[in-house]
């Protein structure tokens, strides 16, 4: 058992999975951000462009309620407003992920390569390698 606990301990402390946990809140947080984002401000002003139609409201419905049934519908409104959700995240992720190749491109270009030794070096150099070799 201890060394279950240790194992666990080691898997549990090391970077990817802590990094791993944070993506996972921080992603969790972002959705929410953006569900009210699409909720609150988005379908609200498409709803004034539509002349008030509620999306929420929006559903096609397969068999009408009775006194014994209740109604089945595919809520459409629903669906729409989760497709702009993925689209604005998707969007997102897409424009960070961008913005970090476009600074790491940067700095790969910043990056001097190490230049080839100039004749007079190598001529100093094998001038010590020569003097070298006699001792």
């Amino acid at each position: 058992m201890k060394q279950f606990l240790k194992d666990f301990k080691d898997f549990a402390s090391k970077g990817n999975v802590l990094d791993l946990a944070i993506g996972v809140i921080m992603g969790s947080a972002f959705g929410k951000i953006v569900s009210s984002l699409v909720n609150d401000i988005i379908m609200p002003m498409v709803s004034v462009m539509t002349g008030g139609l509620n999306f929420s409201d929006l559903k096609i419905v397969l068999v009408a309620a009775t006194e014994t049934k209740a109604e089945v519908a595919i809520l459409s409104g629903n669906f729409l407003k989760n497709v702009i959700d993925f689209f604005i995240i998707a969007l997102s992720i897409f424009l960070m992920i961008r913005a970090l190749a476009k600074m790491k491109r940067k700095e790969d270009a910043k990056a001097p390569e190490p230049s080839a030794p100039v004749e007079n070096e190598l001529s100093i150099l094998k001038d010590i390698k020569s003097l070298l070799e006699k001792k």
